[in-house]
């Protein structure tokens, strides 16, 4: 491991090098980590060497989410929209999981970085091939949301911690105290039924994949049925 971090050392900095590195401290220590100088420092570099290649945190933010997305499959060719654009996603969302820091540097982003107008793009461009209308496919685009990118803000989110401030231990919800849950049963009954390591029982616990996977699939379901009916928004407003 020395070895190859004097070997990384010894290669010229590059704005590629920078982005990399960039990821890969973001990735193991969160996105509230990141600064120029503990870069420079993982790099074996002074902090104003990176700034030949970036002109500041905003573009460094920027080039890290275009290496993030850029590691998205791309679209598969002639195959039916739906199917098609859900392994996209999941795809994204593989790449999410493996930086968690991203979702949030996306969101914190006031315009959108050129591989994210690609990526978007790209899944017009699937929903259009597939026949949908330019009017459905608006509407989509909305009801996706940045579960199009892979990610959503869910309730306790571990992901979202990780990706400020690093790996967490993640572990079942904790149940509601007595006295909240004689106040609130319904949400009571819920987080006793809730358990991200819970694997015993088929169709138990709250697998973080398994509702995101629940909630796209109500999704691409809902848009197919709209899509056959012939569905306009015209008539709606």
């Amino acid at each position: 491991m020395a070895e190859q971090a004097e070997v990384l050392r010894r290669t010229p900095l590059s704005r590629d090098r920078i982005l990399r590195a960039a990821v890969a401290l973001a990735d193991g220590a969160g996105i509230e980590s990141l600064s120029m100088r503990n870069l420079a420092q993982d790099l074996g570099v002074v902090p104003m060497a990176l700034y030949k290649h970036v002109a500041n945190k905003d573009e460094l933010l920027d080039g890290m989410i275009d290496v993030v997305v850029g590691e998205i499959a791309p679209p598969e060719p002639d195959t039916d929209w739906k199917p098609a654009l859900r392994r996209r996603v999941l795809a994204a969302r593989q790449v999410m999981r493996r930086h968690p820091w991203a979702p949030l540097a996306i969101e914190a982003r006031n315009m959108a970085t050129v591989a994210v107008l690609a990526y978007l793009d790209s899944v017009v461009g699937t929903l259009r091939a597939g026949g949908l209308s330019v009017d459905l496919t608006h509407h989509v685009m909305h009801a996706m949301g940045s579960r199009v990118l892979g990610f959503s803000q869910e309730l306790f989110d571990d992901a979202r911690r990780a990706g400020r401030s690093g790996a967490v231990e993640s572990g079942p919800p904790a149940a509601l105290p007595p006295e909240a849950a004689a106040r609130f049963p319904h949400l009571a009954a819920v987080a006793a039924a809730a358990s991200h390591d819970d694997d015993s029982v088929v169709g138990s616990g709250c697998d973080d994949q398994f509702e995101f996977e629940f909630a796209l699939d109500l999704l691409l379901d809902g848009v197919e049925r709209l899509h056959r009916r012939g569905w306009t928004s015209h008539g709606h407003r």
